[in-house]
């Protein structure tokens, strides 16, 4: 199957993202008004390069943070969900769990309340239109201090809607340990929240077991260095702790992996681990969800079965909820051999 086959099949076929940070699924155009609308000037092609010009996860958290401060107001946000919902659309991704970063924006000033509203307002408007369904996860960041992460805890439990489903442990990763904000994690677990982390993407598997032990994390994020430790991954297959993936980014990251063929993913998926593929920061890297399964198919020699079951790992390894899930999952049997068929 060429590339144009594959988009093409893959278009019509359901899927769920459950690792991807809303600021970073904005367009370039979207990036260009904001500078605009901030600085009263456009913004230079060179500058925009140059923005997007990053060797590491630090310098990735940099380059997040410059984009975050282009944000004026809280009604930028509408330009945000536009553009997601455009996202979504163009990747057949019917469910969505994304995280959003308030730290930044509560530092300028911004209402988190009326970021709430905006939250809702357009969430349910993706919804009416396409049908799909958005859900968020707040991180409470490593990068600000636990003291910090606590405030944004409470501030999310403080001010609960009806997409907000949990929080997620995000930042730059060597200077929050995981095991620092583990009692954060319990009282948000403790409160009927989801709780998921950020673990073993520029820290060794070390980390994993510290998200998954002390924060008691559902889900891993990235998870990558678990392949050193053997024992590690037999515990993750064994509890079916879901790893969010997202190959473009650790190689743009270059941390540790920097060539799509060398990525772990298939290691992971042989082992019995339940592997979901994600994009995490498409603006950022460039890539977006389908770009990703087209990797999986050309880079790191799936089959098409194998994709499908990439897929289906994805809703399985949601927050969704039992029947949302067996609805989810029939959708993708039957889609797929509707495809198959017509082919």
């Amino acid at each position: 199957m060429n590339r144009q086959e594959f988009f093409s099949f893959l278009s019509h076929i359901p899927k769920a993202e459950l690792h991807i940070h809303i600021e970073a699924v904005m367009s370039r155009n979207t990036i260009k008004a904001l500078y605009l609308k901030k600085n009263n000037r456009e913004l230079s092609d060179i500058h925009l390069k140059n923005l997007f010009n990053y060797s590491d996860l630090n310098g990735f958290i940099k380059a997040f943070i410059q984009v975050q401060d282009l944000f004026t107001s809280e009604d930028d946000f509408n330009l945000v969900f536009s553009d997601l919902k455009d996202y979504l659309l163009r990747n057949g991704i019917v469910y969505c769990e994304a995280f959003f970063s308030p730290t930044a924006f509560i530092k300028k000033g911004f209402s988190y309340t009326r970021m709430t509203e905006i939250f809702e307002q357009n969430i349910s408007f993706i919804k009416k239109e396409t049908g799909i369904t958005v859900r968020l996860l707040g991180d409470v960041s490593r990068t600000f201090g636990v003291r910090n992460a606590q405030k944004n805890l409470d501030m999310f439990l403080e001010n609960r809607f009806d997409a907000f489903i949990g929080i997620g442990l995000g930042g730059a990763e060597k200077k929050g340990p995981a095991r620092k904000f583990g009692h954060i994690f319990e009282k948000a677990l403790a409160e009927g929240l989801h709780a998921v982390a950020h673990a073993g993407e520029d820290v060794g598997p070390q980390s994993i077991r510290e998200a998954i032990d002390i924060c008691h994390a559902e889900r891993i994020g990235h998870g990558i260095t678990a392949v050193n430790d053997g024992n590690l991954m037999d515990i993750i297959a064994e509890r079916q702790i879901p790893m969010e993936i997202a190959p473009m980014s650790n190689v743009f990251t270059r941390r540790f992996v920097s060539r799509l063929e060398d990525h772990p993913f298939r290691i992971f998926f042989d082992r019995g681990i339940l592997v979901t593929l994600n994009t995490d920061d498409p603006l950022f890297f460039g890539v977006e969800l389908t770009d990703e399964y087209w990797h999986l198919y050309a880079k790191m020699h799936f089959s098409m079965e194998e994709i499908k079951q990439v897929i289906k790992n994805g809703f399985t390894a949601s927050f969704m909820n039992p029947q949302e899930k067996a609805k989810a999952l029939l959708s993708v049997d039957e889609k797929w051999q509707t495809q198959q068929t017509s082919d």
